[in-house]
C-alpha cells in the first residue's frame, strides 16, 4: 500500500520540467514560463492508448512459451501446483470466458504496461516536461521491453502490474497531489498481485514501497526486512491454502542448486551435503552449471544423484546448505559469483541463451497459436538488440547504481523521490540474484531494466551531476561494456539448444 502525503497545492512542491525553473516552479525548454496545462495530459494518455492498441494488434494472440503451455494446461484441467504462480492461473480462469487461449492475459499485461508508461508520461507532460514525457512513451517501445511483453508469462505480468502501480503514483505525486484512497487501494492490489506472481518479486516491491514512506533510513531498512520476512512466510500459505495449489517441490531448487555447486568445488570434503559418490556423479555428468539448475532436475541426467537430498524435508535441506556455506564459504562464493555473472550476462559469449523473446509458440495441442508476421519481425529485431549492452542486465545495474548515488544527493522533489524509489527497487532486485537465483533468463531482469530506464528519464531534467560522480559512472560503465565485449569475442560459442545446454 502506498502511504498518503499531505494535500498540497499543485505548485507547493517543485514540479518536473525540461528547462530552467522560474518563480512558478515550471518552465519550458527556452526558460519562458509555461504553467501546467491539464489538457496536455490527455495527449499522452491518448498516445499510450494508441501504442497499446498497436502492440495488441501486432502481438495477438501472444507468444506461448513452455511455461505458458503448462499454466494454460492447469487453467483447462482445474488442477494447480506452485511451480508456476497459482495466482496467475486463478486469474486466467476468471478471464478465460473473455477470449480464447492466452489472449485475455495478453490484453491484461499490455494494458497494465502501457497504463504505467502513459500515466507517468501524462504527469510529466502536464508539468511542462514534454521531452521527458515523450521519452517515457518511447521507452515502452524498446525492443527488449516490448518484445518480452507480448510473451504471455509471469515476468510480463509482473512488469505490467508494477508499472501500472508506479504510473498511478506518478499521476498524482508528480502533479503535487495526494494519492486518493481509491487509488491507494488499486495500487495495493497491483503490488499484491506482483508479489504473488513471481517468487522473488518481494525483493523489488518491498523496497519500492518502503522508499515511498517518509522515514529515516534506519526505519526504512528495519521495516523493509520485516516486510520481506513476512511476505516470504505468508506467500506459501496463500498459494497452498487460499489459492489451492499443490506443492511441486519448487522451494527445494535453490538449495539443491547451491549444494551441487559447492560439491563440484570441494568434492572430497565433508559438510557438503552430498556423499563422495553423489558428488562424483554430479561432476562426471556436468550437472552443476552456472547458467541454470535444470540438469539437476532432469530425471534421465542428474536427478538420481540428487534424489537423497531432494527427499529431505525443506527445513533440513536448507540447514544442510547453511552448514555447507559455513564450512566452505569460498566454494559457495564461487558458485554464486559464477551464476551471478551468467545471469547478469557480463563475461559471457555471444548468443548466451534465453535472452531474446521467442517468436514461435511452444508446440502444443491446446490451441495456443502463432503471432503474426509483424510481431515475428519485431522479435527478430529484438534478437539482435539483446546482444548489445541494452540486453545486458549488468549494464543496467551499473547505470542504476550510479543514478542512485546521484539521485540521493539531490534535494527532495516528487520526481526525484519517485526516481529514487525505482532505482532502489532495481538495485535491490539485482543484488538479490547474488544469493537467490537458479537460472539466467533475461526475462528475470526486465523490471530492473525498465525501472532504471524510467528513473533515468525522470532525472534527466538538466540538474547538474557532480563531475567526480559523472566520471566514476562513465568509467564504471565503460569497464563493464569493454569487459562484456571482450568476453563475447573471445569465449567459445555456447550450445544452441536446450538439450545441449543440459549437457
Amino acid at each position: 500500500m502506498v502511504p498518503q502525503t499531505p494535500p498540497v497545492e499543485p505548485h507547493a512542491m517543485p514540479l518536473p520540467s525540461d528547462g530552467p525553473r522560474n518563480r512558478s516552479g515550471v518552465t519550458g525548454s527556452a526558460g519562458r514560463a509555461q504553467p501546467p496545462r491539464p489538457s496536455s495530459r490527455w495527449r499522452y494518455v491518448a498516445a499510450a492508448a494508441l501504442l497499446f492498441a498497436v502492440s495488441l494488434a501486432a502481438g495477438w494472440p501472444g507468444v506461448a512459451m513452455y511455461d505458458t503451455v503448462m499454466q494454460y494446461g492447469q487453467v483447462l484441467s482445474g488442477r494447480y501446483d506452485d511451480w508456476h504462480p497459482p495466482v496467475m492461473v486463478r486469474l486466467w480462469v476468471v478471464l478465460a470466458p473473455l477470449g480464447p487461449g492466452a489472449a485475455p492475459m495478453l490484453v491484461l499485461q499490455l494494458a497494465s504496461y502501457w497504463t504505467g508508461f502513459g500515466l507517468t508520461a501524462a504527469a510529466l507532460g502536464e508539468a511542462g516536461a514534454r521531452r521527458r514525457a515523450i521519452a517515457t512513451l518511447c521507452l515502452g517501445a524498446l525492443p527488449p521491453f516490448l518484445g518480452w511483453q507480448i510473451v504471455v508469462l509471469k515476468d510480463a505480468q509482473l512488469v505490467g502490474a508494477v508499472l501500472a502501480a508506479t504510473g498511478s503514483v506518478a499521476w498524482w505525486r508528480l502533479r503535487g497531489l495526494r494519492v486518493p484512497p481509491a487509488a491507494v487501494a488499486a495500487i495495493g492490489v497491483l503490488l499484491g498481485y506482483a508479489i504473488l506472481v513471481r517468487a522473488n518479486a518481494v525483493f523489488l516491491v518491498v523496497p519500492l514501497v518502503i522508499m515511498m514512506i517518509p522515514a529515516r533510513p534506519i526505519v526504512r531498512i528495519g521495516a523493509g526486512l520485516v516486510a520481506v520476512l513476512a511476505v516470504l512466510a505468508i506467500s506459501p500459505v496463500l498459494n497452498h491454502r487460499v489459492l489451492g495449489a499443490a506443492s511441486s517441490g519448487v522451494e527445494r531448487t535453490q538449495a539443491l542448486y547451491d549444494l551441487a555447486g559447492i560439491a563440484v568445488r570441494v568434492p572430497d570434503a565433508a559438510h557438503i551435503g552430498l556423499t563422495a559418490q553423489e558428488a562424483q556423479a554430479v561432476i562426471a555428468r556436468r550437472c552443476a552449471k552456472p547458467f541454470f539448475w535444470d540438469p539437476l532436475g532432469d530425471e534421465a541426467h542428474c536427478a538420481p544423484a540428487m534424489a537423497r537430498l531432494r527427499a529431505q524435508p525443506v527445513g533440513q535441506l536448507y540447514a544442510t546448505l547453511i552448514d555447507a556455506m559455513l564450512h566452505h564459504p569460498v566454494a559457495y562464493a564461487g558458485q554464486r559469483l559464477a551464476h551471478w555473472n551468467s545471469t547478469e550476462r557480463w563475461l559471457v559469449p555471444f548468443h548466451w541463451p534465453n535472452a531474446a523473446p521467442p517468436a514461435e509458440p511452444e508446440p502444443n495441442a491446446l490451441g495456443l497459436g502463432r503471432i503474426g508476421a509483424v510481431a515475428r519481425g519485431w522479435q527478430a529485431v529484438t534478437r539482435d538488440v539483446v546482444e548489445t549492452p541494452l540486453g545486458w542486465p549488468i549494464a543496467w545495474f551499473t547505470a542504476a547504481v550510479a543514478a542512485l548515488v546521484a539521485a540521493a544527493q539531490r534535494p527532495r522533489t516528487p520526481t526525484r523521490d519517485l526516481a529514487l524509489a525505482l532505482l532502489v527497487s532495481a538495485v535491490a532486485l539485482e543484488a538479490s540474484f547474488g544469493m537467490l537465483s537458479i537460472a539466467s533468463d533475461l526475462r528475470y531482469h526486465l523490471w530492473s531494466m525498465v525501472a532504471t530506464a524510467v528513473a533515468l528519464v525522470l532525472l534527466a531534467d538538466g540538474h547538474a551531476v557532480p563531475r567526480g560522480l559523472a566520471r566514476a559512472a562513465a568509467v564504471g560503465l565503460a569497464i563493464v561494456i569493454l569487459g562484456g565485449v571482450v568476453a563475447r569475442f573471445t569465449l567459445p560459442t555456447p550450445p544452441a539448444t536446450y538439450k545441449e545446454m543440459l549437457g
